[in-house]
């Protein structure tokens, strides 16, 4: 299967750089999938939650409190304001859930944006513990 690059970078530095299967991502207009291939565009992101399937179907999840993403056919690139990678690694997923959600708390965008964000990082705790 074909896999498209997938690159989100903070002021701070680079979060995620690796080929993924799929990405979903937070539009200002709402959610929309890229798979490689994809058509050229520029989008708005809203506060959310970027995820994204890997060629050994591990889920990454990172939250963002907003930026933009360019996609081309074979890579998508998310600069954002603030990011927080959900992962496991060391035990630390409850701190990043928190990290997450205090990232998107502090969001300037709508309640219902944050809202759907933060209902999705509580389902990724509850699947993931």
């Amino acid at each position: 299967m074909s896999t498209i690059k997938l690159e989100i970078v903070t002021p701070h530095g680079v979060i995620y750089n690796d080929d993924v299967k799929m990405v979903t991502l937070c539009g200002k207009d709402g959610e929309f999938g890229v798979l490689p291939g994809h058509a050229a565009l520029v989008s708005l992101l809203d506060a959310g939650v970027i995820s994204a399937t890997t060629d050994d179907n591990k889920e990454i999840v990172v939250a963002i409190n907003g930026g933009y993403a360019k996609v081309s056919e074979d890579k998508v690139s998310c600069i954002v304001d603030g990011a927080v990678a959900i992962t496991d690694e060391e035990g630390q997923l409850s701190e990043n859930l928190e990290k997450a959600k205090e990232l998107l708390k502090k969001a300037q965008t709508s309640d219902t944006a944050i809202a759907t964000a933060v209902s999705k990082i509580e389902s990724i705790k509850n699947k993931w513990l």
